[in-house]
């Protein structure tokens, strides 16, 4: 009895310090935000993501066993902002299987760019939050919130 309470308690440690790693581990992404003018009223939101070397972030279809956390970015409400259709991603993509994941999954490495198409009515600020998850080939940190803003001169 004695030994399996000891198995249990280095079990609960083994998973604490992984945590801990996890949130002890710098986050490996740098973002910037452009508003790139198309024509008129045109407008395409960039999301601009370089990643450390040997790091990813899983594709917004991403396959596998929908257990992924996918890229979201929600804008804040603004009568000035019309969305046209949804973000895209442009980046070097892989597609394979990984230990643990059903199914082949696809990530992005390296420099990735997100592209919201939008019309846009006015000079201003676009503001909004992402939502992203970032893996290495041990583990993946706590999906962490950015806010961001565009400005529209």
């Amino acid at each position: 009895m004695k030994s399996l309470k000891n198995a249990i308690v280095f079990v609960a440690c083994l998973f604490l310090s992984g945590n801990i790693l996890a949130q002890m581990t710098e986050d490996p992404t740098k973002w910037t935000f452009e508003a790139k003018k198309v024509s008129g009223n045109e407008y395409q939101l960039i999301y601009h993501l370089d990643l450390k070397q040997g790091w990813h972030i899983w594709s917004l279809k991403p396959g596998g066993d929908g257990y992924q956390i996918v890229p979201s970015f929600v804008l804040a409400k603004n009568p000035k902002v019309k969305i046209k259709g949804s973000v895209t991603e442009k980046g070097k993509s892989t597609t394979t299987k990984m230990e643990g994941i059903d199914g082949k999954v696809t990530y992005l490495s390296g420099k990735i760019d997100y592209v919201q198409q939008a019309t846009i009515s006015g000079a201003g600020k676009v503001t909004g939050k992402l939502t992203y998850q970032v893996c290495d080939d041990k583990m993946c940190l706590a999906p962490k919130d950015k806010d961001f803003v565009f400005d529209i001169k």
